[in-house]
C-alpha cells in the first residue's frame, strides 16, 4: 500500500524535525481544473463516460476531464474542455494554459511543463 501512495503523492517539503508535506496527484488535478473553469469560454470540463454517470449520481468529481503527471519536480497536465459557442478556440486554450500553469505553480511550488488541451464539445445553447 505504501508504493501506491508514492506514486499518487508528491514531496514538496521536507525538514529533519518538522517532517514533510505531500501534495496528492488527484489534488493538483482539482487545482486544474477549477483553474481552468474560471477563464471565460470555458463551458465545463468533458469527462470520460466513468466521470459523466459519476456526475450524474450525483457525487461531486472535481478532477473530472484532467489528468496530471506528476514526476520529481515537473506536471504535465491534459485537458479535456467543453467550450462556450462563439469564443475564439485558440484564445481560449492559451488563457486556460496560462492560468492552469499559475496556479499549480503558485499553490504547490511544482514546476509545470506541458499543459494539453483537448476541446471535445462547444456549447450551443448560447447560439439560440
Amino acid at each position: 500500500m505504501a508504493e501506491t501512495e508514492n506514486r499518487s503523492t508528491h514531496k514538496v517539503y521536507e525538514k529533519d524535525k518538522l517532517g514533510e508535506v505531500q501534495i496528492a496527484d488527484e489534488v493538483v488535478a482539482i487545482i486544474a481544473g477549477l483553474a481552468a473553469t474560471e477563464v471565460d469560454g470555458v463551458d465545463s470540463m468533458a469527462g470520460n463516460i466513468t466521470n459523466e454517470l459519476v456526475g450524474k449520481l450525483g457525487m461531486k468529481n472535481l478532477s473530472k476531464g484532467v489528468k496530471v503527471d506528476v514526476t520529481e519536480d515537473h506536471v504535465s497536465v491534459d485537458l479535456s474542455l467543453n467550450l462556450t459557442y462563439g469564443y475564439n478556440i485558440p484564445q481560449v486554450s492559451e488563457a486556460v494554459q496560462d492560468r492552469v500553469k499559475s496556479a499549480i505553480e503558485n499553490m504547490t511550488g511544482l514546476s509545470v511543463l506541458d499543459i494539453n488541451i483537448k476541446i471535445a464539445g462547444v456549447n450551443m445553447e448560447a447560439a439560440q
